[in-house]
C-alpha cells in the first residue's frame, strides 16, 4: 500500500512538472515567437537529445569503428565532409557559419564532449538516419560502400581537434562553390592561360 501510494506521488509530481514545462514553452513563445535565432530551452534540449537517442539502434548504440583510420581513408572523409558538411558544420566541425547558426537548434561544436563522447556507433547512426526535428538530414543509402563512407567521416570527427592549417586549406578546395564562384575562377583561369586580354568585369580571386 505505501510503495503503491509512493508511485502515485512520484507519478504526479511529475505531471506537475510536465505542465510547469509545457506552461514556461508556451509563456516564452508568447513573449518572444517563433525565430530560429533565439536559443532553445532547456526543456527543448533535454528533449532534442532524447530524440537524438532515440534515433540510435540499439545494435549499434555501443559498436566501435570496423574500419581501419588510414591516411587513405581520412584523406576521403575530409573530401566527404568538406563536400557535404560544411556548408552547416564548417571544415573544423565547430559550426561557425551562417547555415549552421541559422538552424534551430544551432549546428553544433562537433569538437566539444557532447559529440566527441558520443560512441562511435552513435555517430554512425546519427550520419546515417539524421535526428528528427533538427536540421540533421539522413544521408545513409543502402549498400556497403555507403557505410564504409559513414564510419570513415566517423573518424574524421574523432580528429577535428587535429586538423592542421594544410589539411583545412585543402578542404577548402572541395567545398561547394556558388555560381559567381564558379564564374569568376573560369574567368581568371582564361585570363592566366591567354584567352582573354583580362578577367571579366568584378572577377577576383575568391578567398574563403
Amino acid at each position: 500500500m505505501a510503495a503503491a501510494r509512493k508511485l502515485l506521488v512520484t507519478i504526479g509530481a511529475l505531471a506537475v512538472l510536465a505542465l510547469l514545462a509545457c506552461g514556461a514553452v508556451v509563456l516564452r513563445l508568447r513573449q518572444h515567437g517563433i525565430s530560429a535565432r533565439d536559443e532553445p530551452m532547456a526543456v527543448e534540449a533535454a528533449v532534442a537529445r532524447m530524440l537524438r537517442s532515440w534515433a540510435i539502434p540499439a545494435p549499434l548504440r555501443d559498436a566501435r569503428n570496423p574500419v581501419e583510420p588510414s591516411a587513405a581513408a581520412l584523406g576521403r572523409a575530409r573530401a566527404h565532409f568538406a563536400d557535404h558538411c560544411a556548408s552547416c558544420h564548417g571544415n573544423d566541425g565547430r559550426g561557425r557559419t551562417k547555415l549552421g547558426q541559422g538552424l534551430y537548434p544551432k549546428a553544433p561544436d562537433m569538437t566539444l564532449p557532447a559529440t566527441q563522447s558520443l560512441s562511435d556507433g552513435a555517430l554512425f547512426a546519427i550520419i546515417e538516419n539524421g535526428v528528427r526535428l533538427t536540421g540533421m538530414p539522413a544521408w545513409g543509402q543502402p549498400g556497403p560502400e555507403d557505410d564504409q563512407e559513414t564510419w570513415e567521416l566517423v573518424h574524421f570527427i574523432r580528429r577535428l581537434q587535429q586538423l592542421t592549417p594544410g589539411e583545412l586549406a585543402e578542404m577548402e578546395s572541395s567545398n561547394p562553390k556558388s555560381r559567381k564562384d564558379l564564374e569568376e575562377e573560369e574567368a581568371i583561369r582564361k585570363f592566366l592561360a591567354g584567352e582573354d586580354d583580362k578577367p571579366s568585369a568584378g572577377s577576383k580571386t575568391h578567398d574563403h
